[in-house]
């Protein structure tokens, strides 16, 4: 498989043709739409796209699938809600990063509706299916980036994360998932769920990918790789499910085996509670004017939770955020990075997602390991760790974008090689 940055120099020198990697994605897109991962197919577009296409630019040539929640002029924009029917009026800033970098879009991504769940099972369409396993949920909001990588229909997608909606369907699905540092990538054009939690991120099948596409968008250059091992923090005051437990014991000690120096620390839930009262009133206020009857069952539970939250907690919640973000950084300088699983179950059942209730407890697992890096801005990346059954993700959290992604490769790398 060629990574991004071989296609792009491919398509540069005349080796592949736009064209043929649009066709393919596209068919690739029809293949597999059981999954859902795909709420728009824009074949004329993209074939246009293709036709007038310069060979410039990082990403020349690379079809990639844009999240239904971020606004492309001409394309529906629609969240992936019944309760909305718009046409993007123009692109987002992101979508205006894309294309100029090279980048083709082939179509929309299936959301969670507007962004707000996690499961990837809300949406006017129904939900999104894990490609492992279709019974199986993708995990969300980005789910259909998730699945559509994993499926091999794209090599990139954009999502956005809120409190995990890149990382979590990434671990879920056994792709990569980069949210980096809050702002690094503008969330201008995007329908917001939380603006002091929303960030713009990438998924890939690889971490090197994923940190050239962010280079790409960002006009910076790639991370350096490590060659040293690096000093991790390792989380251990948390609980997993069986199958998370073994990938993760076993990856761990493989890095170790590797040469990776890591140390114990522990990291206070303390932080949830805070998330919760900064999303909830932003996220409400996002959707005033909107009849929200129309809106998913779970979603109008979670707006209608929400909205009883009260002031005081949100102004406090503001200030705990930053002594949160504070502490963070300063357990962020003894190492190069912090690790521990990206989610602490595997994909459940969308069967046991259908009712509210388990609905409720299985969001809250899947979030638990993701919500901090939203809370404090720093960036986090879910790496896949080797497995004998479903997907799990490793989560590398650090104090900037460059350190995040040469730790998340060297990692990588060295849990690819013990596979060999």
């Amino acid at each position: 498989m060629l990574s991004l940055e071989e296609i792009a120099a491919q398509v540069r020198s005349g080796q592949l043709e736009p064209a043929d990697l649009v066709e393919e994605a596209l068919a690739k897109a029809r293949d597999h739409a059981g999954l859902n991962a795909v709420v728009h197919l824009d074949e004329a577009g993209a074939r246009a796209a293709a036709g007038w296409h310069d060979r410039r630019g990082p990403l020349a040539g690379v079809p990639v699938l844009v999240k239904e929640i971020v606004e492309v002029e001409g394309l529906p924009y629609r969240c992936g809600s019944a309760a909305m029917d718009e046409t993007g009026k123009t692109d987002a800033d992101v979508v205006r990063r894309l294309r100029a970098a090279g980048a083709i879009v082939i179509g929309l991504s299936h959301s969670h509706e507007f962004a707000y769940g996690c499961t990837g099972t809300s949406n006017r369409v129904g939900p999104c299916r894990n490609p492992h396993d279709p019974e199986r949920v993708t995990g969300g909001s980005s789910s259909g980036a998730g699945a559509a990588v994993a499926a091999g229909i794209v090599p990139l997608a954009i999502g956005t994360d809120t409190a995990g909606s890149v990382r979590i369907p990434a671990a879920l699905c056994g792709v990569v998932g980069f949210k980096p540092a809050y702002g690094t990538l503008s969330a201008d054009g995007v329908f917001p769920l939380a603006q002091s939690l929303d960030h713009v991120g990438v998924l890939a099948a690889t971490v090197a990918d994923a940190a050239y596409a962010l280079a790409a968008l960002t006009n910076s250059l790639p991370a350096a790789p490590i060659s040293t091992a690096p000093r991790l923090g390792v989380v251990t005051n948390r609980d997993y499910d069986a199958e998370v437990a073994e990938a993760w014991s076993s990856g761990l000690a493989r890095l170790q085996t590797a040469g990776a120096r890591t140390e114990p620390v522990d990291l206070s839930e303390d932080h949830l509670r805070t998330a919760f009262d900064l999303q909830g009133p932003e996220a409400v206020a996002n959707h005033v004017g909107r009849d929200i009857t129309a809106y998913q069952p779970d979603v109008q539970l979670r707006l209608t939770e929400a909205a009883e939250v009260p002031a005081w907690r949100y102004v406090q919640a503001r200030r705990d955020a930053e002594r949160i973000r504070a502490e963070v950084g300063t357990l962020l300088d003894r190492y190069d990075a912090v690790v521990l699983p990206t989610v602490p179950i595997v994909a459940p059942l969308i069967a046991e997602v259908a009712d509210l209730e388990r609905s409720t407890a299985v969001r809250a697992q899947l979030m638990r390991n993701t919500r901090l890096g939203n809370l404090t801005g720093f960036p986090a990346i879910s790496v896949p760790l080797p497995v004998r059954g479903l997907p799990v993700g490793l989560q590398v959290v650090a104090r900037d974008n460059e350190t995040a992604a040469a730790t998340a490769g060297w990692i990588a790398g060295r849990l690819a090689a013990a596979e060999v």
